[in-house]
């Protein structure tokens, strides 16, 4: 059913919520002054590594505020170290694979990856090329669901940039997978004035939850609720995993979760 938030579900998100995500990112940005007292008492690190993956046209400057919050609270935060993320070429493919390899040698441990838009979709699809490097997957505004209408305000612009990419390199539909082999997070907004919100969801399972945010999509990688979940889910052991609490102090930030109201095709079981 649509929303406000959307022209319904063959069309992207609404004009006005697109017009104005400089803007709206300006005041997610602009909370993080007035949350700075919660955000400090957001759980610590456990010192593991975290690789941060941007979205289209964008680079780990991008990510900067995102990875320097986690790097605070004890995680070893990394950038993804390969320039503007121009969508999946070679260059690009093989520099993430190798960049979980290296990560994961170097500290001796698996790596989490957190992935805004497009950057969401490399890693699901690192976590599930190399389950055995990666400890948890959480997606900001990543539009993986290809069993629903793809359209978005960046598909033009992926589409300039198909012939640099890899031939068939856009994953088979969502619910045609397995569920990931480790924790998951996706993140969404019916805010988000980039991709439709219903394309970001992910099916509910054990140790799979969608969390809604009040925020714009370039505004994910600063907004003061999607650095709170960040640090907390990533704060989980390995082999542990609870639903997200809402902190009462920034309760406001959190909507109600409306992902269930998304029709989801059965998704095969993952073989045990």
């Amino acid at each position: 059913m649509p929303t406000s938030a959307s022209d319904s579900n063959s069309h992207g998100p609404a004009l006005h919520l697109y017009l104005t995500e400089p803007s709206r990112s300006f005041v997610d940005f602009g909370q993080l002054a007035t949350a700075r007292s919660v955000l400090r008492t957001a759980p610590r690190g456990d010192e593991h590594p975290v690789v941060v993956l941007p979205g289209l046209l964008a680079s780990d400057v991008s990510t900067a505020t995102l990875r320097w919050y986690l790097a605070r609270l004890g995680y070893r935060a990394h950038g993804w170290d390969l320039g503007r993320n121009i969508g999946p070429t070679p260059t690009v493919l093989d520099g993430m694979r190798a960049r979980v390899r290296d990560l994961a040698e170097r500290h001796g441990e698996t790596v989490s990856l957190i992935g805004w838009s497009l950057g969401g979709i490399y890693a699901r699809e690192l976590a599930r090329e190399m389950p055995h490097l990666v400890r948890y997957v959480i997606t900001l505004g990543s539009p993986f669901r290809h069993d629903l209408p793809p359209d978005n305000r960046a598909r033009r612009v992926f589409q300039l940039l198909s012939p640099l990419h890899v031939p068939e390199s856009v994953p088979p539909p969502e619910h045609t997978r397995p569920p990931l082999a480790m924790p998951a997070t996706s993140v969404y907004s019916v805010r988000d004035g980039i991709v439709p919100w219903r394309t970001c969801i992910d099916t509910p399972g054990p140790r799979r939850e969608n969390i809604a945010v009040n925020a714009s999509h370039l505004g994910y990688g600063h907004n003061p609720a999607v650095l709170w979940l960040t640090a907390d889910r990533l704060s989980q052991a390995p082999g542990t995993w609870e639903p997200f609490v809402p902190p009462p102090a920034l309760a406001r930030h959190f909507p109600a979760d409306v992902s269930a109201s998304v029709r989801r095709p059965t998704p095969p079981q993952r073989a045990s």
